[in-house]
């Protein structure tokens, strides 16, 4: 099914014209209305009149965390405060919050975005959406239950954590679509086995899951273990939230809206834009915010962009599953190392559970890794040589994959500690 086909099927260079349309006047919006902006701009000597088409989008300064940072709490903001309805924050790991603040037109235009993404998932308004995603000034709560009300679904606005709530109100309410994490989908479906309800007695049909990196195994193993078919959510809070991108019927790559937030993909070290196809980060550039535009705007965010059309029918850009983030790269003794790849072997070998802890050091000058990883029940030994074996082989299976040993370190099942929220998968000891 598709929401809006004017726009999501919408030919190439129709789309490019709507875009170079946009564009330009995003650029005249900002430049006349955030001074950090046309500071910017008049340090690069450019003015709006140098941005006629899409194409000229290389000519624009970037724009990053810090940007956002330095400029706390709306010094981008380019409408009085008097226009802006809503805000939110990202809560980050350190210094200040990013804050974003919309328009009553930006809310619907992100509303729009994730109507597309829940029809695109086969949702419609026989559906009853439980939103546990985090309501607050984390955009996925209030997103997801927007897009979902603007369907036509029930939403049952949970949030997150409860657990023993979630499970009964899914059981008795008889919720059909999920939203959370990927990591506490897998929470919850080890409690729903736990809880003695048969599953059967579910409704669940689909999961739209995001707001942290996943694998396609850990796909396979949600689907699996609720008997759902699962998809994937993008979004960032500068950008707008959740449905900045989803997946379509074909699981073959997240279709972003890019009639809204125009995508470039950049090596990250040079800031050059790559070949159509290769790997480099995702740069963001908003084509309709009034509330606060962004000019390429760095995600960190690691993939690759097709824009081939879809055996669905849509012709919007895909974008390949995210790798990680920049920032998330650890460099183990020269190796770049995601923690994406480690949680794709985990999940390749049936005997382990989809729940680790990676803990990086640095002893005697030199890089270490310790994972600790669950083992599954019925693989679990009190037999030293069992597990010995079952440790060889993974450590076999990291090292052919990450080209580094991995000091593998055994652990019962549930015995990890669970995240109701995004998980914590690394511990980065070292003094960097």
């Amino acid at each position: 099914m598709i929401w809006n086909e004017s726009i999501e099927c919408m030919d190439r260079e129709t789309l490019r014209k709507l875009q170079s349309i946009r564009l330009k006047k995003v650029v005249e919006h900002v430049y006349h209305n955030t001074p950090f902006y046309r500071k910017k701009m008049q340090e690069m000597g450019i003015t709006p009149d140098d941005i006629q088409s899409i194409d000229d989008i290389t000519k624009l300064p970037f724009t990053t965390k810090h940007d956002l940072r330095d400029n706390y709490p709306f010094g981008l903001t380019a409408v009085p405060m008097s226009e802006i309805v809503r805000i939110h924050a990202s809560s980050g790991t350190t210094g200040k919050p990013t804050v974003v603040g919309y328009t009553r037109k930006d809310l619907s235009s992100w509303t729009e975005c994730l109507a597309r993404a829940f029809t695109a998932y086969g949702a419609d308004n026989k559906d009853i959406f439980q939103v546990s995603y985090g309501y607050g000034l984390f955009t996925g709560g209030l997103g997801a239950h927007a897009g979902a009300e603007y369907i036509g679904a029930s939403v049952i606005p949970m949030s997150s954590g409860n657990t023993e709530k979630q499970i009964t109100l899914m059981h008795d309410f008889g919720s059909s679509v999920l939203c959370c994490t990927p990591s506490y989908a897998l929470y919850l479906a080890d409690a729903i086995k736990d809880s003695g309800l048969p599953r059967e007695d579910f409704k669940l049909k689909v999961g739209v899951f995001g707001a942290e990196p996943w694998t396609e195994n850990m796909r396979k193993e949600i689907e699996e273990k609720m008997g759902i078919k699962a998809y994937d959510i993008y979004g960032l809070s500068e950008i707008a939230g959740p449905g900045v991108g989803y997946e379509c019927e074909h699981q073959c790559g997240t279709h972003l809206n890019e009639d809204h937030f125009f995508p470039e993909i950049i090596n990250p070290e040079t800031n050059q834009p790559v070949e159509p196809g290769e790997m480099g980060e995702l740069v963001f550039t908003h084509l309709t915010k009034e509330g606060m535009p962004l000019l390429r705007y760095r995600t960190k965010d690691l993939t690759a962009l097709h824009h081939e059309t879809c055996e669905c029918g849509r012709t919007m850009v895909r974008m390949d599953r995210i790798l990680g983030r920049c920032d998330d790269m650890l460099i183990i003794r020269g190796v770049n190392v995601f923690p994406t790849q480690i949680e794709s072997v985990i999940l390749e070998l049936p005997e382990f559970e989809p729940h680790y802890l990676l803990i990086v050091d640095r002893k005697n000058n030199t890089d270490t890794m310790e994972l600790q990883v669950e083992v599954r029940d019925g693989y679990y030994s009190d037999e030293i040589n069992k597990m010995l074996a079952l440790k060889k082989k993974l450590q076999g299976r990291l090292h052919s994959v990450l080209g580094l040993g991995v000091d593998v370190k055994l652990v019962e099942p549930r015995s990890i500690e669970r995240s109701t929220g995004k998980a914590k998968r690394v511990i980065d000891n070292r003094k960097l």
